[in-house]
């Protein structure tokens, strides 16, 4: 809306590199292009987080570990460092991605500022995934999450297949509403020879790419396994960028004799030239809200692979951007693998097709107006030059 005004919003995620700080601190960024202030609350600098853009500040949140707890708490620094700076900025909106702990602090700030007063930024809770399948299943925090969550002046999932689940796992009194994920792929800075190069990858080798955090839901044992009944005529080699150490995971690699054709990298931040030297991408997670590299992939133009679970059919579509597969269905899986691999026409028109789907449904532009609308719908949308304080 041309004559909205700019909103002064409060944003908390975890620093990690996982699909939630990516979103969060992606959204912050487009929210400043646009004219809003926005401020980042966390333990520590989210890698992604680009402080030399106008707009953007970050708030640290310092744990001090006392010695009258047996494990540091979070939640309460975190908390009143929300409250201070929302008591000083005047933020309008707390937007904080996962219930745990974020939107249980911007319950206790919202009351240290005097409760659902007109003074008191609104709170929007965006639920990724495991708040709900893993969190929501443990009676140790099922009521507090549900407590956060009704608490919450607007709840949204990142995807249909997590809405739903959200709502036969929690007693909720608001509706919950599907903004999806979105993606700004960079420009890569090197060409995809030269990181094929550095791989030792040649440009006859079919080239498969995986990235994730390499936690448990990811099931790496399944990729690999995935991996290991695919090979063709066409020499394949598997590419896994790791959000976090892949030591666990290297006896299997021996076990199943494919060490010479797997490659691991940890912690890659410019996934971009890894992604753009692909020719496909390959995913086994058992349980997957949305898929944020999966669709990080697929803006790249390159099919995707993987078992058809949780949101991931909302973002590849089975025979045109990629295939999909019965969970734990190796077989099925590895001859998709082989069909791409040995058919490089069909490989490159179904990543055309990804791409093409993914600009038109997954863009900024299509998402971050979607978050924008909330906002205003809580906060009183003034012309500029008006106050609302």
């Amino acid at each position: 809306m041309e004559d909205r005004k700019p909103l002064k919003i409060g944003i908390t995620c975890y620093p990690l590199i996982g699909g939630s700080g990516i979103l969060a601190t992606a959204l912050g960024h487009e929210l400043a292009r646009r004219g809003n202030e926005v401020h980042f609350f966390s333990s520590s600098r989210p890698v992604r987080l680009d402080l030399s853009q106008p707009r953007i500040f970050f708030h640290e949140v310092v744990v001090n570990e006392y010695s009258l707890f047996k494990y540091p708490d979070y939640t309460l620094p975190l908390a009143v460092k929300m409250a201070g700076v929302a008591r000083e900025k005047h933020l309008d909106v707390f937007h904080v991605h996962y219930a745990v702990p974020h939107a249980t602090a911007a319950y206790l700030a919202v009351q240290m500022l005097g409760g659902r007063s007109a003074r008191a930024p609104k709170i929007v809770t965006t639920l990724h995934g495991t708040d709900t399948t893993l969190l929501g299943q443990d009676p140790s925090y099922r009521e507090a999450i549900e407590h956060a969550l009704s608490e919450s002046d607007a709840i949204t999932t990142v995807s249909e297949s997590l809405r739903r689940e959200t709502l036969e796992t929690f007693d909720l009194n608001k509706p919950v509403e599907v903004v999806s994920n979105f993606f700004i792929p960079a420009v890569p800075t090197r060409s995809r020879n030269a990181v094929r190069a550095e791989l030792g990858v040649g440009e006859d080798e079919f080239l498969i790419v995986h990235t994730s955090n390499v936690r448990p839901p990811k099931r790496i044992d399944l990729l690999l396994r995935v991996f290991a009944a695919a090979q063709s005529a066409r020499l394949m080699r598997l590419l896994i960028l790791a959000g976090g150490s892949f030591a666990p995971h290297m006896p299997l690699l021996e076990e199943l004799a494919i060490t010479d054709g797997v490659i691991v990298k940890e912690n890659v931040l410019d996934v971009e030239e890894y992604l753009a030297a692909a020719d496909a991408g390959l995913y086994t997670s058992e349980s997957e809200s949305f898929g944020l590299s999966i669709l990080e992939t697929l803006f790249h133009a390159k099919p995707v692979v993987a078992f058809r679970v949780g949101g991931i059919p909302e973002v590849v579509t089975d025979g045109a951007s990629g295939f999909l597969h019965p969970f734990e269905d190796i077989a099925s899986m590895s001859a998709s693998l082989r069909r791409l691999a040995e058919s490089p026409t069909l490989a490159t028109a179904m990543g055309k097709e990804g791409k093409r789907q993914a600009e038109a449904r997954f863009s900024a532009e299509k998402i971050v107006p979607l978050y924008e609308e909330i906002y205003d719908r809580l906060v009183p949308c003034l012309k500029p030059g008006q106050s609302g304080r």
